[in-house]
């Protein structure tokens, strides 16, 4: 919810709004509306134009997109309009969510307001926020946190910051209550710049170490549990242990890039891994981290490999070297490998420093499977069944039917297959659901936490198909009738019967952009029909259009990247500088702008797409600390060696 201004490139979570109060000398007019298409935030406006969402977050989320667009008023008006038009559709409950994102937009466009006016625009905002608070019965984590969030933010006058602790120490102690875990960075945060401004340095570093981060100058909102940086990778989740199934299926999170799954066999006496790892020190890391927390399991002897990609076998060296450990995968593994091995390159934030491309390269399974194929182990029977696509060719769900459970990989990884290389199948996606069906599994464990959290059940997934089969057609139609790929994004695709399924809202909205894309590349050459690729021009190239040909200077650049920026256009501000900064190698100015582009891209992707999100820091080397020893959900053990 970063919101450059020509003031400060650089105003946090809502805006500094004790700043903006106290007269910050900024301009308060509004900045033009985006330029740009913003497919996520058209959407989302669609679905909630239809009629109230029953998903709580897509709420938010729609209120996150509005912030980091800087669509601040149009976002009020459309909280309005919504309320007056649907208001009696509404539940207490839902009321006073909406109404407590209406707040937060309120609060976040006070510096706009005339400064005679800003004290009862914020007073009015308070009377809207405790109306939601009433409503709600002070029991909704999602109301609590926004009010929270903003109250911990407004100056002492209002009188806001015993209240913003009981809010925010509420979230801390209810977050089972919460969408997932994520949703603690900002109380962390916010309970921590309560504490120092009361100067208690104790409670502030305590709850700041929690919070991931390192000081009070964070840049972005963030509200995923997601962590990046070059050394260690990308994780999805907090370090944490669960058992699936009590004593026999265990789950380990935040280890690295993938998800640890590991059974003990009926007999007691064998333990087997679904997947081994991206890296052999993070598979070591995760495996004697269970062994300390259940120090009575079995030996390892078996490994089920559900597909031969980089974060699923890089860690086999370990496993191998733990003594007579058997693996089982696909027989064409070795196909997949050929696929996935140019694409090892530049994996620094997604895997970390310590990975090589040697994890993978010898990988080789003691056993293949080619058909369906029972085998037990230890007692316990294993249907190893291999799928016709998703992301890989390879792909082999492990079905356990003695626990009602089913090890689905990453079939259903929303980029259908790495972005970065020729391999996604959305037939066989869809025939691969079908499976997924049919087993009817009451645990649907996917290779990735968000997966698992998305894509939970199979009565979802047979909802879901119904869609992703019209998009599928809907987009072949249109690379077929010579549209671009701009073009059909801009068509704002959604099948006129999704608002019948509230459950796919969401899991549509992560899929479809990568849908477009893959269907797109693997029906489109490499001329196009917007012409592109059939040139190759350079960024530097680019760059010379703007500085030789348009002649424009470096100060003329900055100020046009930055009203792209208070306009809302950060793809095209990122863009743009990165091209500026060919021919201005040097300035300070315009990397500072091209930070922030690249904070606003990777603050309105944190809750659709991780792989952008890791990208984003990439280019701009900008780490997401990782959350520090979350309180445990039911049926979590504590975190903490």
């Amino acid at each position: 919810m970063l919101r450059p201004n020509r003031c400060s490139l650089a105003i946090t979570t809502i805006s500094l709004i004790a700043a903006i109060l106290l007269g910050s000398g900024c301009a308060t007019t509004s900045p033009s509306p985006s330029q740009t298409y913003n497919a996520e935030l058209e959407y989302l406006k669609s679905l909630h134009q239809a009629g109230p969402v029953t998903e709580p977050q897509l709420v938010a989320f729609l209120m996150q997109q509005f912030m980091n667009a800087n669509q601040l008023h149009a976002g009020i008006a459309f909280y309005e309009s919504f309320l007056q038009k649907h208001g009696g559709q509404l539940s207490p409950e839902q009321t006073g969510l909406y109404l407590s994102a209406l707040g937060v937009l309120r609060a976040s466009y006070a510096n706009q307001v005339p400064l005679l006016s800003r004290i009862a625009w914020v007073n009015k905002t308070i009377e809207i926020l405790e109306q939601a608070r009433t409503l709600t019965k002070n029991d909704y984590f999602l109301v609590r946190w926004m009010i929270g969030v903003v109250y911990a933010q407004l100056p002492e006058r209002f009188d806001k910051a015993d209240a913003a602790l009981t809010d925010l120490k509420w979230c801390v102690d209810n977050i089972a209550k919460a969408p997932h875990v994520g949703w603690l960075r900002e109380p962390y945060y916010h309970l921590a710049a309560l504490y120092d401004r009361a100067k208690d340095s104790q409670q502030a570093q305590a709850y700041l170490q929690l919070s991931g981060h390192d000081g009070f100058n964070k840049p972005l909102t963030l509200t995923t549990p997601y962590a990046v940086n070059a050394t260690k990778g990308f994780t999805f989740h907090p370090k944490r242990l669960r058992e699936i199934v009590p004593g026999k299926i265990f789950n380990l999170s935040g280890f690295e890039f993938t998800e640890y799954y590991f059974i003990v066999s009926k007999d007691g006496k064998e333990l087997i891994s679904i997947d081994a790892g991206t890296r052999p020190d993070a598979a070591q890391a995760a495996y004697e981290f269970l062994r300390h927390r259940v120090p009575d399991l079995p030996p390892l002897t078996t490994v089920f490999v559900t597909h031969s990609h980089w974060d699923h076998i890089g860690g086999h060296r370990y496993f191998h070297g733990l003594g007579h450990v058997k693996f089982y995968a696909r027989d064409n593994y070795r196909q997949e490998l050929e696929i996935v091995a140019p694409g090892t390159r530049g994996f620094r934030y997604f895997f970390g420093d310590d990975f090589k491309d040697d994890f993978i390269s010898d990988f080789k399974p003691d056993i293949t499977v080619g058909t369906r194929t029972d085998i037990t182990v230890g007692g316990t029977r294993f249907a190893l069944i291999p799928v016709p696509g998703g992301e890989t060719i390879d792909g082999l769900f492990i079905h356990v039917p003695e626990h009602d459970t089913l090890f689905v990989g990453d079939f259903i990884m929303p980029y259908l297959g790495a972005p970065f290389v020729e391999e996604g199948d959305v037939p066989g996606l869809l025939a691969a659901i079908d499976v997924v069906v049919s087993l009817n599994a009451k645990h649907l464990l996917h290779g990735h936490e968000p997966l698992t959290r998305i894509w939970s059940t199979g009565g979802m997934l047979a909802k879901l198909k119904i869609h992703l089969e019209w998009l599928y057609q809907e987009t072949l139609k249109a690379t077929r009738n010579g549209m671009s790929r701009a073009a059909i994004h801009h068509q704002n695709l959604m099948p006129p019967f999704i608002h019948q399924n509230p459950e796919v809202h969401f899991p549509f909205l992560v899929m479809r952009e990568n849908v477009i894309n893959r269907i797109y590349d693997q029906n489109i050459g490499y001329w196009q029909p917007d012409l592109q690729g059939m040139d190759h021009l350079s960024q530097e190239e680019f760059g010379l259009l703007l500085t030789h040909y348009l002649e424009r200077s470096e100060q003329q650049l900055v100020s046009a990247i930055e009203n792209m920026l208070e306009s809302g256009d950060h793809a095209l501000a990122a863009r743009t500088t990165t091209w500026a900064l060919t021919q201005y190698p040097s300035s300070g100015k315009l990397q500072e702008l091209r930070k922030i582009a690249f904070l606003k891209q990777k603050e309105k992707y944190q809750e659709l797409s991780p792989f952008k999100v890791i990208v984003y820091s990439e280019s701009i080397q900008h780490g997401t600390p990782q959350l520090q020893h979350p309180l445990p959900n039911k049926g979590m053990k504590a975190d903490a060696p």
